[in-house]
């Protein structure tokens, strides 16, 4: 008996001693060598919370789809909870570093279950008076159609560059030696895209080019547009285009690289025109209403802001010592 208690309890001690150091289990979402959790995984765990008490509550979802979706948050966050508590070894760090980029994939396609039958057009009907007022009025569309083919094809080639912003800000960390910044700019990323689909269910909407055919559309086409065509006719959603995801993640990953680069400021700066040529973009190109690209800078400016904050706390906190 005395020895069976006394291998009880060595056990119960090298069972502790496993997650203290990290091989074993661990707080929610915490990695397995005991690190901080990362702030971009906090974001994506509150919006799948989030999407998932939607798919219980929001009326008028089809039963499949409902179901769907509240089975893509559980997932998402039982994939969330296990990158915390996994050893090193079998979560390294590049793979890591991308899943929350899946993670905002997995986003985008879920908040597409959330489309529900529309019965007015008020919303696109007043969205398109200030696209008349910009395109028309004011003769953006035909300054730039006036440039001749180069400037059109560029502005839809810098549209489809949307789908590459992210792994493109992590590759420039990584040639600049700051791979180990990557959750300052992940978090900017993936929260200012996900922060615009959640509002996705309370604007319900398409997309001008579907709703107004032809009307403020540029006269000059290029094999660019025909590729953006295509994707979103494959791939695209139908639940809103307000905000626009497509300006939020952009200007999220040109805001990502100036916190996480700050010494590099050419980068964010270069991301930037690259992100507003992006918004320019899906106005020009009839993806989305000029409101939706202000509401996507917005919403990226906001969680710039946000996650500035908590990066600033957690860094006052940490010079202060584990004590703090």
């Amino acid at each position: 008996m005395v020895r069976l208690v006394s291998k009880k309890f060595r056990f119960a001690i090298a069972w502790q001693g496993r997650v203290r150091s990290g091989r074993l289990g661990g707080p929610l979402f915490q990695s397995g060598h005991g690190s901080r959790p990362r702030v971009t995984e906090w974001i994506l765990a509150a919006y799948f919370t989030y999407t998932g008490a939607l798919a219980i509550l929001l009326a008028g979802l089809d039963s499949g789809l409902r179901m769907r979706a509240a089975a893509a948050s559980l997932a998402a966050l039982g994939i969330l909870h296990c990158m915390g508590r996994l050893p090193r070894s079998w979560m390294p760090q590049p793979a890591r570093n991308l899943l929350p980029i899946g993670g905002v994939l997995l986003a985008y396609q879920q908040i597409g279950w959330f489309a529900r039958p529309q019965e007015g057009r008020l919303l696109e009907q007043a969205w398109v008076r200030w696209d008349r007022l910009v395109l028309a009025d004011w003769g953006l569309t035909g300054a730039i159609d006036a440039a001749g083919p180069w400037l059109p094809a560029v502005l839809e080639f810098c549209y489809l560059l949307t789908y590459a912003v992210g792994p493109a800000g992590l590759l420039i960390l990584a040639a600049c030696g700051s791979i180990g910044r990557a959750d300052r700019y992940l978090a900017l990323y993936a929260g200012s895209a996900v922060a615009a689909y959640a509002l996705y269910p309370y604007f319900p909407s398409e997309p001008p080019r579907t709703i107004f055919p032809g009307e403020l559309a540029s006269e000059v086409d290029t094999v660019f547009r025909r590729i953006n065509w295509w994707i979103l006719g494959h791939g695209g959603i139908h639940t809103s285009v307000f905000p626009s995801g497509h300006v939020a993640s952009a200007f999220g990953s040109a805001f990502g690289l100036l916190l996480a680069l700050p010494e590099r400021r050419e980068f964010g700066a270069s991301m930037t025109v690259l992100a507003a040529a992006i918004a320019v973009a899906t106005v020009y190109g009839r993806y989305h209403y000029a409101a939706d690209a202000l509401a996507g800078l917005a919403v990226s400016c906001i969680v710039g802001l946000a996650c500035g904050l908590v990066f600033r706390v957690r860094d006052s906190s940490r010079r202060r010592g584990p004590a703090a």
